[in-house]
């Protein structure tokens, strides 16, 4: 079911045109980039901000993960992430207080690269932008 969707939101957000104001898209961007830092420096208290109390976190492998999940995982070391690179083709859509934001990433792992592609969905409530769902998806070599 949740497969199901995330890939209707996939096919939403690559159909979809292109709408939002740029101020809304830079806001999304920089939760992106809060996001990424608090990944890779294994922020607890700022990915307790940034992701929803809701949260559907799916890896490219296909582990689905609640925001508790995603945190206890980062903080204890057990998601490694030395670098995440948002790649140029990143393409932002803001439609209300949802955002979606779908490209390739690149996840740098102690031991390996990951390249994927990746769909995060945003959403705007008093705590600004949180994410509230993610799937990913690794790219054929």
């Amino acid at each position: 079911m949740k497969l199901t969707i995330s890939t209707l939101l996939l096919s939403i957000v690559l159909s979809a045109a292109s709408v939002g104001s740029t101020a809304d898209k830079q806001d999304v961007m920089a939760a992106m980039d809060a996001y990424k830092n608090a990944m890779t420096h294994k922020d607890g208290a700022a990915l307790e901000k940034l992701l929803g109390d809701d949260l559907t976190y799916v890896h490219s492998e296909g582990l689905l993960e609640s925001k508790a999940d995603v945190i206890k995982s980062v903080v204890s070391g057990k998601a490694a992430v030395d670098k995440i690179e948002f790649l140029p083709d990143t393409d932002v859509r803001v439609h209300g207080k949802t955002a979606f934001v779908a490209g390739k990433v690149d996840l740098t792992h102690p031991t390996s690269v990951v390249h994927m592609h990746v769909l995060h969905v945003w959403e705007k409530g008093p705590q600004g932008w949180q994410l509230v769902a993610r799937q990913a998806t690794k790219l054929a070599k």
